[in-house]
This record gives structure tokens, C-alpha cells and sequence, in this order.
């Protein structure tokens, strides 16, 4: 895989961005809505529990973390899709462009707008409502990495989907963070899940991560083999997500979908 193309494919989501400020408010506009809304939701909790329990922490940690899952799926399918409503995507395969380094220029262009977003949403949380990561220690390096990975593999998810079944499928890809989030147990422990959610649970990655943070927030010992367990399966979506990538791109190229792509067809 070379650099070069991998490093274009950056530059032009870079490009699109300062040519249209716009596109850049939902870097900030919704992170800081989220922010504000369950930062102000946590505040009211700890005022009126007296459970012991620091609502600001567990809350608006919890939001921040699995926003910025969301981010980095979202980023990364808004970067396929600009190439696709642009339709700039026969443009790009035309050239001796190949598909891992296409997808791997995506990756970083949606880590790249993530990282702004965790950003604006630590300006807010932090000194605003006091969210602190200090229990975490270097523990919330990995659980970062986990959440980053699973996004990705979303992401790579997401824009195969688009590419198999047009571009109008773009409508049944933005509710799958909200689909899973209920197995992700965000904001509860898996033990109030029936079985069968748990069992789906223990094949997402931020459900440990989640379980995780919880766990160093009650002052209890980190258990790293749950979070080792939560990276590799991360990796591991990661390349079947691509894989699946590759097989649909071939499919479509074959099939001649490509050039027949419409935003009014889905097959």
C-alpha cells in the first residue's frame, strides 16, 4: 500500500472542509448539544441521589465515550458518501487508485474530524461540569482504542452497505450506533441484560470498555484480560468489515453496478 494515495485521499476530504465551512458544524454543533444536555442531566442526578454516586463521571463520561464511537462510523461513511453524491467514486477507481488504500485514506480522514470532536466535547465537560478521567489513568488510552477500532469497523460496514445496496441505503446505516447502543450497556451494567442481549453484548467491544469504566469508577482492580479481549475483537471486525468491503467492491465492479449507480435505485 503506498502513502501517496492514502495521504490524497486526506488531503481532499481536508479541502472539502475549508471550501465549506459548514460541513465542519456538526463537528462541533452536535458534540456540544450532547455535551451540554447530559452534563446538566448528571449535574441535576448527583443533587438529588444520595446513592454516593458521581452521576458526572459515570453519565457524561459514559455519552462522551460512545459519542466518539459514533463519530468516527459517521465520519468515516460521510467521507464515501461525498465521493458517492459527488459521484466522483468512478472517478477515483478509473486511477491507479486501489481499495485498501482508499479505505485506509477514509480511516484517517475520520479519525482526524474525531479527534476534534473528543476535543470540543472535553472543552466542555471538563471545566464546565467537572467530568474527570483521572480514575481512568492509562487505562482510558486502551479503551480509546478499543472505541476508535469498533467505529472504524462500523464505518468500513457502513459505507459496504451504501456500495451494495445504492445510495439511497444511506438512511438504514445512521441508526446503527442507536440500535446497538442498548447492547453496548452505556449507561447500565450487562447484568440487568437477558441472556440473550448479553450474549450479543459479548461480541461488541464497548461493552467491556463500558463495563470497564465502570468497574475503575467503583474503585475496584482493572481486569486487562476483558480489555484485551474487547481490542481483538475490535481488530478482528475490523478485518472482516474490510473484507466485506473488498468482496462488495468486487461484486459491483463485476456486476457493473458501479456505473449504474443512481441516488433513486437500490438493489
Amino acid at each position: 500500500m503506498r502513502l501517496q494515495p492514502v495521504a490524497a485521499i486526506l488531503l481532499r476530504q481536508w479541502y472539502l472542509l475549508r471550501g465549506s465551512p459548514v460541513r465542519a458544524l456538526p463537528m462541533f454543533a452536535w458534540v456540544g448539544i450532547d455535551m451540554v444536555l447530559w452534563g446538566f442531566i448528571s449535574r441535576f442526578l448527583n443533587t438529588v441521589s444520595a446513592a454516593g454516586i458521581n452521576f458526572t463521571a459515570v453519565f457524561l463520561g459514559a455519552v462522551l465515550l460512545w459519542d466518539l464511537c459514533g463519530r468516527v462510523m459517521q465520519g468515516l461513511t460521510t467521507a464515501f458518501l461525498e465521493d458517492v453524491w459527488s459521484r466522483n467514486f468512478l472517478n477515483l477507481f478509473a486511477s491507479p487508485l486501489t481499495i485498501s488504500e482508499y479505505v485506509s485514506g477514509l480511516v484517517l480522514a475520520s479519525i482526524s474530524t474525531s479527534v476534534v470532536g473528543l476535543a470540543v466535547m472535553l472543552a466542555l465537560a471538563v471545566p464546565v461540569f467537572g467530568l474527570s478521567f483521572i480514575a481512568l489513568g492509562a487505562h482510558l488510552l486502551l479503551f480509546l482504542a478499543v472505541l476508535y477500532g469498533f467505529g472504524v469497523a462500523l464505518g468500513i460496514l457502513a459505507s459496504a452497505m451504501v456500495l451494495r445496496f445504492g445510495p439511497a441505503s444511506e438512511w438504514l446505516v445512521w441508526p446503527i450506533p442507536a440500535l446497538l447502543s442498548p447492547f453496548c450497556a452505556v449507561f447500565y451494567p450487562l447484568s440487568v441484560l437477558p441472556g440473550w442481549m448479553r450474549g450479543i453484548a459479548h461480541a461488541l467491544p464497548p461493552s467491556y470498555v463500558f463495563e470497564g469504566m465502570r468497574a475503575l469508577l467503583r474503585g475496584q482492580p482493572f481486569a486487562l484480560a476483558p480489555a484485551l479481549a474487547a481490542l481483538t475483537l475490535a481488530v478482528l471486525e475490523i478485518a472482516l468489515a474490510a473484507c466485506y468491503f473488498v468482496r462488495v467492491y468486487r461484486g459491483a465492479v463485476r456486476s457493473g453496478l458501479l456505473a449504474r449507480y443512481s441516488a433513486e435505485t437500490v438493489s
